[in-house]
């Protein structure tokens, strides 16, 4: 079993890293078994008694077992409203790990995801790389952009992520508590955004927000308004933003529609309803899965911050945002057109 040190930081149970046995490479490829592969692979680098364990995982790959196995481990752990709290600082060493030993497969497998126009990537940090974000599921998109990224230029890189990801409770007894925060997550509150550029990071920023995923299918390559707030850090802190163009991640989840009143009242960042829902009522543990798509991200030339008049005006800056968004879905709009000839 694992031990933790004087100052409560894990101590890795094992010196080796993660060995993908044949039960890994049967919950990689079998949807409800996604979940226990995140949480196995962080049971194996940190202590977590009041993680999932053996039985429930099995129950996991039934239809309906993860509702039995969620009320035994709500029992095991005395009725608790969530899970015992752990460290959750950035740790750039497990997040490394995590992409070698678990994104590696999936991104390069399964989503079979590249770089397009690497000519336009930069070889210095820091950025501001802001994306179109969609799919209405796990933020796969930018999972995959960030261990992309890390691959080529050998970058510590940090997503902005919703509160959601953070706090809501079904994410918390979903996933280790912290492991966001311990992958390098920052969240997405202007406080947070700006310690991060002040560290000189680079960042992975959504400036549709929420609003990306909650588009749903029918809107699916339409741009929603960009939030300016990314304008004025990047000249409050003089540096570059990088744009790029997600082709294929309106798929991870496709033929959605939102719910906005009942996602309002359950407190989540979306509610999709789509023909795979009947799947998803059977495997809650799929909640972290997305539908197999081929991920190609276009880089597009960087915009230094000279390029936007300098402002502290939020007015001003939401306005640059919207020339941006504007400029992005024209490109946007002529990658799709190739693709369709």
């Amino acid at each position: 079993m694992p031990t933790e040190s004087p100052d409560n930081n894990p101590i890795p149970q094992q010196k080796h890293g993660y060995q993908f046995s044949w039960f890994d490479w049967f919950c990689l490829w079998y949807p409800p078994g996604w979940l226990i592969l995140f949480n196995r692979h962080w049971q194996h680098y940190h202590a977590d008694p009041d993680g999932w364990n053996w039985l429930e995982y099995l129950l996991f790959l039934l239809p309906g077992g993860f509702y039995l196995a969620l009320l035994i481990r709500w029992f095991r752990l005395g009725l608790r409203v969530s899970p015992g709290k752990q460290n959750s600082e950035f740790d750039p060493n497990y997040q490394q790990a995590f992409q070698q030993e678990v994104l590696k497969p999936i991104v390069e497998l399964y989503f079979q995801a590249e770089l397009q126009q690497i000519e336009n990537l930069p070889t210095s940090e820091p950025l501001i790389v802001v994306m179109n974000h969609a799919g209405m599921s796990f933020p796969w998109d930018f999972l995959t952009l960030g261990y992309l990224l890390t691959k080529t230029r050998n970058w510590v890189v940090q997503p902005v992520a919703g509160l959601s990801l953070f706090d809501h409770p079904w994410v918390n007894w979903w996933l280790p508590y912290g492991w966001s925060q311990v992958l390098g997550a920052v969240r997405a509150e202007i406080n947070d955004f700006d310690h991060a550029m002040e560290e000189r990071k680079i960042i992975l920023y959504a400036p549709e927000g929420l609003r990306g995923p909650q588009k749903g299918w029918k809107k699916r390559y339409q741009l929603q308004t960009f939030d300016g707030s990314f304008i004025q850090l990047s000249q409050r802190h003089q540096i570059p933003i990088l744009p790029v163009i997600c082709i294929g991640n309106e798929n991870l989840h496709p033929w959605t529609i939102n719910l906005r009143k009942l996602q309002r009242f359950l407190n989540l960042p979306f509610l999709p309803i789509s023909p795979l829902m009947p799947i998803f009522v059977l495997f809650p543990s799929m909640g972290i899965w997305a539908n197999k798509a081929h991920l190609r991200y276009q880089i597009q030339p960087l915009i230094q911050p000279k390029s936007y008049a300098q402002t502290s005006s939020r007015t001003k800056a939401y306005q640059a945002a919207q020339l941006l968004k504007a400029h992005m879905q024209s490109q946007l709009d002529n990658l799709l057109h190739k693709l369709h000839k």
